[in-house]
């Protein structure tokens, strides 16, 4: 019997929980129709999906591989597995070499091809997501929003539109705090050094 090993991952802050768990969920179905027996599962939560070669998830399945635990990977598909196109080359080929294949459900079995142009293609939206997301951002702090996260000094102000919908991204000045952080804006003007405050 073919030996399965299914792994997932997820990257934003905005997913659930739940959304490491669909991907096992979706996999464990053609697993079974196949008479494919899963034997592990690897996951990252919450870790980005831009370079993954030293997350956990990832060294697992690597030593597994070279163990002979299994004989697929399966993964919902190729960007799940990872965006950076040197990362898949680089699972490509130590899951090769170890006698593994990778298989997706979006693009079925992963070929030298498929590393080739939807790792370029999965680099290339990486790059689209980080500057789509810079422009967000700046839109935000023009608006006099909040750029996002929390900076000390501000407590986040938490009301609700018409609709009931969150307004996101106001602040008001935190005067408890706002004490030590205009003693460093003060201290800093005169001359001192980040250090030396």
């Amino acid at each position: 019997m073919i030996k399965v090993a299914l792994d997932a991952r997820y990257s934003s802050d905005n997913q659930s929980v739940a959304s490491i768990e669909d991907p096992f969920r979706v996999c464990r179905e053609p697993a079974a129709r196949e008479k494919w027996e899963v034997i592990a599962t690897h996951q990252d939560a919450a870790i980005s999906g831009a370079s993954v070669i030293l997350h956990p998830g990832i060294q697992a399945w690597l030593q597994d591989a070279q163990g002979g635990k299994f004989d697929i990977v399966l993964a919902e598909a190729l960007d799940r597995v990872s965006r950076d196109q040197a990362d898949v080359a680089t699972l490509f080929k130590h899951l090769r070499f170890a006698g593994v294949q990778i298989v997706t459900l979006a693009e079925g079995e992963i070929s030298e091809l498929h590393v080739g142009l939807k790792g370029t293609m999965n680099a290339l939206f990486l790059k689209d997501l980080a500057a789509y997301t810079h422009s967000g951002l700046r839109g935000r702090v023009e608006k006099g929003k909040a750029g996002g996260g929390l900076c000390y000094g501000y407590d986040v102000v938490k009301h609700t539109n018409s609709e009931g919908e969150p307004i996101r991204g106001d602040r008001k000045i935190n005067e408890a705090e706002a004490v030590m952080v205009r003693r460093v804006f003060r201290e800093f003007t005169s001359g001192r050094s980040p250090r030396s405050i």
